[in-house]
């Protein structure tokens, strides 16, 4: 624990990047608070049965990265939670992760911020003055050193623009954010808008018990399935620093060409109609292991987009149609992504969001605000992969610029990294609202890492340590490693590393034991290994 430390900083929010950000606070020796709307932990997470305001998983949700591809860097998952962890256990996992830093002693629960405006001397201090609710009912009115704001950004649903004749659709159209489980769906005809990963989620639910789902797609998607070759989770194959290194050296049509064949193996994307324009790597992937075998299974038909909605029924752009018949029974639901914006702060004006387009160098600063840098967002990514490990990363960042080290570049600087991603962003990803925050999570986590210093010298850890080295280049790039090196190191990063093969076998079988492994991707990774030693060495 570092030495106390004066500054007095807010964390907005106690959920999946809250609660890493009121940690390493505590880490770096700030008096530090959190304010957190509800009376629990856990954001989004922790499930909410009635309608609201709030974000909230759906009651069936799983998680779509792996537990160690999701953890904390210094809180490996128990070795017995499952590798893609029911809503339950991801919130109990997180509960066990404020309770073992104590860290609900620093949450005020109830308390509802209001505003965020720079304080009177914020020129030459860099104060925030919040205006907030407690928990009695009283307004207050605080400055701040300091405000992370770590609410999210799945909490205002995006709704497209009317189809022709939805005002006049006596059916019933929801967001999937209000979207809780199957009840009230039972044989009916369900027409769900959207492939993102909440929209195949609720077309699978539903397919088991509705009368037919429509899932409709105006460009379609390629779809991942969460367990890959030899039952290892998706995002511990891909997300690999060698394959990172790979991908920035290997022609981007022949990368693309190379996983969608591997995907096409699977089920062939164009006769299941769902083959998309774009390449692979040019759209936020679609995770889903059931979607084609309900495809198959005719439960679920994948439609074009809405042409328009007639009184009782719905026109496709392909020229179908869904009929009324002898009541109402067409149930819509819009799982159209979500909308950010910072109303809280400056009423809006100070942090401008258009169409999801943001000015904030690393996702986090406001580039307007580079003189001080004592207000930044965290979580406002979306990877191919957990975001829980890349908040962390990013709260670290801000601690180090907070307390002093002055870690962020200038504001030419800032500016400039903010306009580089935007355009690579442009260049890769299909146009769309879903894109604007888009990172490759090993590069991304990479660049914070630089930052603070907590990088690896990969040529010296061969040197000194090649098994754990071979494990941080050829393996799945976990959180743990960023704790070897830079600020508050952690002392059982090494084994944390070591031992990941062991909790995932021990997810699925009690009695595994780690054995070596043979599959292709290792061997070269071996083979490689070896060139590198002897380079070194010779």
């Amino acid at each position: 624990m570092a030495p106390p430390n004066n500054r007095k900083l807010l964390v907005v929010g106690a959920g999946a990047s809250g609660l890493p950000s009121l940690r390493h606070a505590l880490l770096y020796g700030v008096d530090v608070v959190c304010f957190e709307l509800t009376n629990q932990v856990g954001g989004l997470w922790n499930y909410k049965p009635q309608e609201t305001d709030l974000s909230s998983v759906m009651k069936t949700t799983v998680i779509n990265t792996s537990k160690e591809m999701t953890a904390y860097s210094d809180f490996p998952p128990e070795g017995t939670m499952a590798n893609f962890m029911h809503n339950t256990e991801m919130y109990r996992y997180l509960q066990n992760y404020s309770d073992h830093y104590e860290l609900d002693k620093h949450i005020k629960f109830n308390h509802k911020v209001n505003s965020i405006d720079r304080n009177e001397d914020y020129d030459k201090t860099g104060k925030w003055k919040v205006n907030y609710t407690d928990d009695k009912g009283v307004t207050h009115d605080t400055v701040f050193d300091g405000v992370l704001l770590c609410s999210g950004h799945h909490t205002t649903p995006n709704w497209p623009t009317k189809f022709r004749g939805q005002d006049e659709f006596k059916g019933r159209i929801i967001h999937s954010h209000s979207y809780k489980d199957h009840r009230g769906y039972e044989d009916k005809t369900v027409v769900v808008v959207g492939i993102g990963n909440s929209g195949g989620d609720v077309a699978v639910e539903l397919s088991r018990i509705a009368k037919q789902v429509y899932l409709v797609t105006r460009r379609g998607t390629w779809v991942f399935n969460r367990i890959f070759d030899y039952g290892k989770p998706i995002d511990m194959v891909m997300n690999r620093k060698f394959l990172s290194d790979l991908r920035s050296i290997v022609p981007a049509w022949l990368s693309n060409t190379v996983v969608e064949a591997k995907l096409n193996m699977r089920f062939d994307h164009k006769a299941y109609g769902l083959k998309p324009a774009h390449r692979v790597f040019g759209a936020h992937p679609t995770v889903n292991d059931e979607l084609p075998n309900r495809i198959a299974c005719g439960t679920v038909r994948i439609k074009p987009n809405i042409a328009n909605f007639t009184e009782y029924g719905i026109v496709f752009q392909d020229g179908s149609k869904i009929e009324h018949v002898d009541e109402v029974t067409v149930f819509v639901v819009m799982s159209t992504g979500f909308s950010f914006e910072f109303g809280l702060v400056e009423k809006g004006e100070l942090i401008k969001v258009n169409n999801n387009h943001v000015s904030l160098y690393q996702y986090m600063f406001p580039t307007d605000l580079s003189d001080h840098n004592s207000l930044a967002v965290i979580g406002l990514v979306q990877p191919f992969g957990s975001i829980m490990p890349l908040s962390e990363m990013q709260a670290r960042v801000y601690m180090e610029q907070f307390t002093g080290n002055n870690v962020v570049p200038s504001k030419r600087e800032m500016i400039d990294n903010v306009h580089d991603k935007l355009e690579k962003m442009a260049r890769r990803y299909v146009k769309s609202n879903r894109h604007t925050i888009q990172v490759d999570y090993v590069d991304y986590i990479e660049e914070l890492a630089k930052l603070i210093g907590a990088q690896l010298d990969m040529k010296q850890l061969w040197k000194e340590d090649p098994w754990l080295a071979y494990k941080v280049y050829f393996g799945p790039r976990v959180p743990y490693i960023y704790r070897l090196n830079g600020p508050h190191k952690w002392k059982e990063a090494r084994n944390a590393i070591l031992s990941v093969d062991e909790r995932v076998l021990m997810a699925t079988n009690d009695h595994s034991q780690v054995e070596p492994d043979y599959s292709v991707l290792y061997i070269v990774g071996i083979l490689l290994v070896a060139l590198i030693l002897l380079y070194i060495l010779f």
